[in-house]
């Protein structure tokens, strides 16, 4: 009798056990993000924007360098948009100021390392300036500073921005229409920029021709 009153809870008890044991899940499709062109800007910067990226001639599967945009943050004491890029060993976080007067470009930071650019370096012009033959230029005071305080390095750097042409390309099967662009450089703190290169940029889509030689692969957004 006793034995019996024992193996009863027992077995409920199992019983129950088994009813709270987990369940093995069905893996479901990735979560991906997707903003209508409605919602993205001229110069586009909204928060969970996503561009791949890959070298010119690299095949489609490869692994991309991505681009992200991490929206309003702050840095050198200004509210600024931070972009990071990532993938293929890449991690940088640049910090940018956009308006429909443009792009303008504060610094970036890698890790261990800040960069600073004072006055802000311009990137783009105004959104109602694109022409071809339109070209703009300036100078910053460049600061280069590691975390641990043992590099700081100060100077110059110049740049120079000329529309080339606007023209219709096609990239990875799919057609843009951009803005040709030559970007020249000098600095005085060790080369931290290409010197001379060639970009595309496409309004509502952003650039399909990095000054890195990097060729847009595909976005998480629509329009452009």
């Amino acid at each position: 009798m006793s034995s019996r009153r024992f193996l009863l809870p027992l077995a409920l008890l199992g019983a129950a056990l088994a009813g709270c044991a987990p369940t093995q899940q069905t893996k479901g499709p990735a979560l991906t993000a997707t903003t209508t062109i409605s919602q993205v800007s001229f110069y586009p910067s909204q928060a969970g924007l996503r561009w791949n990226y890959l070298p010119d001639g690299a095949i489609a599967s490869d692994v991309p360098y991505v681009l992200s945009s991490q929206g309003p943050t702050i840095f050198a004491g200004q509210e600024v948009q931070g972009f990071l890029l990532s993938g293929r060993g890449a991690d940088q976080t640049s910090y940018r100021q956009l308006s429909g007067d443009g792009v303008l470009l504060l610094g970036f930071r890698k890790p261990g390392l800040t960069v600073t650019l004072t006055p802000p370096w311009r990137e783009y012009p105004a959104e109602g300036a694109w022409a071809v033959g339109l070209s703009w230029q300036g100078q910053s005071d460049v600061r280069v500073l590691s975390d641990d305080g043992k590099t700081n390095v100060s100077g110059k750097v110049s740049y120079r921005y000329s529309v080339l042409d606007h023209r219709t390309v096609a990239v990875g099967g799919r057609s843009y229409t951009v803005w040709v662009i030559n970007r020249q450089i000098t600095d005085n703190v060790g080369g931290l920029f290409p010197a001379s290169q060639e970009l595309w940029f496409a309004p509502y889509v952003g650039e399909v021709r990095t000054p890195e030689a990097l060729l847009l692969a595909s976005r998480n957004f629509t329009g452009g």
